[in-house]
């Protein structure tokens, strides 16, 4: 009995490596096909060829099409990449952190916190940082909200994530009311840019702007990678974590921290975009099941492909257009979310 058990355990384990390994070398390919194919999508279509030409160095016939790679498709699909993978690993560590497979970064404010900053950098015609005024003070606002949605729901020196969550919809909700009221006195050209930041696009995306993201996406998907096995033991409860000996506020702390800083670098240059943190997170857990050492790198990699994909699917859906990629991402997710909401109350037997 006991060898036999040992086989079929042996067995489980193999037929979980080969699904992790199946995952990452289908997300892997995903990623090089998606952005291979973006890179050349657009305007001004250029082949296969020529992108896997510039790519690996070399000279193009054409020397526009070598400038418009180099200068802004290139730029374009690694902000893409970059700012899906952060969404994908915050929507983990928020799923994470409060034991819900239906929680997204935007929980805790970060979006709409970094939505006042833009707006009042616009309405106001803020220029002291040049080009990058707007989303510093989106960063800004963005860290700020959250942390202010953490201290506020702290009680006898703990956090809980009931509490986190109420705090961060009534924050969510006054955000809100101050975007509005910024769009109300701004002029008529203040509310057209509010309104395409708030829709999300990498359109602008240029090479400065991805150095200052990368080190702010790095360092989240690092913090994620480093918190994934007490996140594991998070899920069993906060109780049951701490006699595991996990420091449930430590981890809750760092895990905000994380997410502020890689929401914030993301919101910042690409403006709001929904469904991203929840998808990805879900689908992953649904294949792989909870374990957050797959399930981090597996919603980095989901994230940077699904937005890459909305983002080549916004260029290149409508000719001579170029659609918000929030918008695109919202009419994914939307049905999306909905199923998962039928699926949670078909598995829980009914909504109360």
């Amino acid at each position: 009995m006991t060898a036999d058990i040992a086989v079929r355990l042996g067995n489980a384990r193999e037929h979980r490596r080969t699904k992790v390994i199946a995952l990452f070398a289908g997300l892997t390919a995903a990623l090089v096909i998606v952005s291979i194919a973006s890179a050349g999508a657009g305007q001004y279509g250029m082949p296969v060829t020529d992108v896997l030409r510039a790519l690996t160095g070399q000279e193009l016939a054409d020397p526009y099409a070598e400038g418009v790679l180099w200068s802004v498709r290139f730029p374009r699909v690694v902000m893409s990449l970059l700012v899906g993978a952060t969404l994908g690993v915050c929507g983990a560590l928020m799923q994470g952190t409060f034991g819900n497979p239906l929680a997204e970064p935007g929980v805790v404010g970060v979006a709409s916190g970094a939505a006042v900053g833009a707006c009042v950098s616009i309405v106001f015609g803020l220029t002291f940082l040049g080009a990058f005024t707007t989303p510093g003070i989106a960063f800004a606002t963005g860290l700020i909200t959250t942390l202010s949605v953490y201290a506020l729901s702290r009680s006898n020196g703990r956090t809980g994530t009931v509490s986190m969550i109420l705090t961060g919809v009534a924050v969510n909700a006054v955000a809100g009311a101050l975007v509005a009221l910024l769009m109300f006195v701004g002029d008529q050209s203040a509310r057209e840019q509010i309104v395409f930041w708030q829709l999300g696009s990498v359109a602008g995306a240029r090479w400065p702007y991805v150095w200052v993201v990368l080190p702010l996406a790095a360092l989240t998907a690092l913090v994620a990678l480093a918190t994934a096995r007490r996140l594991d033991l998070l899920s069993l409860g906060d109780r049951q974590a701490r006699h595991l000996g996990v420091n449930v506020e430590r981890v809750r702390l760092v895990v905000t921290c994380a997410v502020a800083v890689g929401v914030s670098a993301a919101v910042s240059y690409a403006g709001i975009i929904a469904f991203v943190g929840l998808v990805v997170p879900h689908l992953v857990r649904i294949v792989m099941g909870p374990g957050h050492l797959v399930l981090v790198p597996a919603s980095l990699l989901g994230g940077a492909v699904l937005l890459a994909s909305a983002d080549l699917l916004a260029r290149t859906v409508v000719s001579y257009a170029d659609l918000p990629i929030g918008m695109v991402t919202a009419l994914v997710g939307g049905p999306f979310f909905f199923w998962l909401l039928r699926r949670t109350r078909t598995t829980a037997g009914g909504w109360a």
